[in-house]
């Protein structure tokens, strides 16, 4: 009898075409299950992605998802089209995060192919995608660049035309949009009386706390986002990988991460924007993640309400009071996990 093989390989970097639009499967419908499933497992507590009162008051509809937390699912989305034959996820620019996600909201997402880029070896090669997820209304909810180095099928295969998009540094501030009036805010509930006029440029922030990763923990979070990714689950075929073991989703590393720099930064729990994002080491089960930030500039966006453009960086058994970061030559020291930067909103002065 013939085989027939009906199953998905995902896509090799020859398959992608610049302008190409791929349409990405499985809508996914969120519920306040969802988001307590989050609160769980990354111990997210900023005051509007924990009560729905809270919310309202700050200006939101209600209880909605986190941002990120929606950035996962549109991401989750995107895998089996252009990362299951991923090397690696290199990093993510120009991200905006345009209007609430709602309990009961379904996300859909596509993705453009913007550049391509062999590289020398001639076995691997460099895919840029721009991503939009919307909601059931076909509104646009989140839209972001990301790359990836992703396996050639056949190492002889021609190189493409090499196209390399031109991607801002950062989200202007004039771009910054989808953020509440934060007319009320209290400060009592929120854990801190810190707003816009209290950070300075320059100013690092210490979160102090460590959240260390299980290998059950970090699985059921990629599977809440429907991320299929087979380094993050196949603890038999990772054994033959380069590190002979299962990685952990990058994303649980970004959603701990902040979630870790609610202690000092309270207030400022809606992300605007992504300017962009590195994941620079692997984290594995049993790593404990550490975080500090620092304040890269501010801006005005309303008379109740101001942004944050921070860099958050994420390291691996080791104290975030060092603030490690870079050596002298401009390279990230090994424990550092995660270079990310991002706008977020906060209440200023009353």
């Amino acid at each position: 009898m013939a085989t027939s093989t009906k199953s998905n390989p995902g896509n090799f970097f020859e398959d992608f075409k610049p302008g190409e639009t791929l349409i990405h499967a499985t809508p996914q419908t969120v519920t306040e299950g969802d988001i307590a499933l989050y609160r769980a497992l990354t111990g997210n507590r900023y005051a509007q992605y924990s009560s729905a009162e809270f919310a309202k008051a700050a200006g939101l509809p209600g209880l909605c998802v986190d941002p990120l937390h929606a950035f996962h699912i549109v991401f989750g989305k995107t895998v089996p089209d252009i990362s299951l034959n991923a090397v690696a996820n290199l990093g993510y620019a120009d991200g905006r995060i345009l209007r609430p996600v709602e309990p009961g909201d379904t996300l859909r997402a596509s993705s453009e192919v913007i550049g391509v880029k062999e590289n020398s070896n001639g076995k691997t090669g460099v895919v840029w995608v721009r991503t939009k997820g919307v909601n059931q209304r076909a509104e646009e909810v989140i839209t972001y660049v990301r790359w990836v180095m992703i396996n050639k099928r056949d190492a002889a295969s021609p190189a493409p035309e090499e196209i390399v998009p031109s991607l801002p540094s950062a989200v202007a501030p004039a771009d910054l949009t989808g953020f509440p009036e934060m007319k009320s805010w209290p400060f009592a509930q929120s854990g801190s009386r810190h707003v816009f006029e209290d950070y300075e440029v320059g100013e690092k922030i210490n979160h102090v706390d460590g959240m260390t990763v299980e290998e059950a923990e970090h699985q059921i979070a990629t599977r809440l986002y429907q991320n299929t990714a087979k380094v993050h689950f196949d603890a038999h075929g990772q054994k033959a990988s380069r590190f002979g073991k299962r990685l952990i989703y990058g994303g649980v590393v970004i959603s701990i991460a902040r979630s870790l720099a609610f202690n000092g930064l309270e207030n400022a729990g809606q992300i605007l924007a992504i300017n962009a994002g590195t994941h620079v080491n692997p984290l594995f089960a049993g790593d404990t993640i550490y975080a500090w930030s620092e304040v890269l500039a501010k801006t005005e966006l309303s008379d109740t309400c101001g942004a944050l453009r921070l860099r958050l960086v994420a390291v691996k058994d080791a104290d975030p009071g060092a603030f490690i970061y870079k050596d002298e030559a401009g390279k990230h020291d090994p424990r550092v996990l995660l270079d990310f930067d991002y706008w977020a909103a906060i209440p200023r002065a009353r």
